[in-house]
């Protein structure tokens, strides 16, 4: 399972290390570096260029052992942190970079 860090319109992967209870759970950042096998399109516009394909983007994501461990819980907004970040629970992790933002 996977806790994906979700930061306005980036996407970070977090792996759940542990379930502390039905409302908390130990979860790591990922590594994720970027597939540059998939050519990103930049056109001129926005703040120095706009990313045309950008959902095209893919990602080589592989465990971070060193990380540090955080908690997350499930409240009536969804799961977060003890600082507010929001978190989306999935079966596979998922990084995305917004190049247009």
């Amino acid at each position: 399972m996977y806790a994906n860090h979700l930061g306005y319109t980036d996407i970070n992967p977090f792996e759940v290390v542990r379930k502390v209870s039905d409302k908390t759970l130990e979860v790591r950042r990922m590594n994720a570096e970027r597939d540059t096998s998939v050519k990103l399109e930049f056109h001129v516009g926005g703040f120095a260029a706009h990313c045309s394909n950008q959902r095209d983007q893919r990602w080589h994501i592989t465990p971070d052992p060193d990380a540090p461990v955080i908690r997350i819980r499930l409240g009536k907004q969804g799961w977060k942190d003890k600082y507010g970040r929001r978190f989306d629970l999935s079966d596979k992790p998922i990084k995305f970079y917004d190049y247009n933002f």
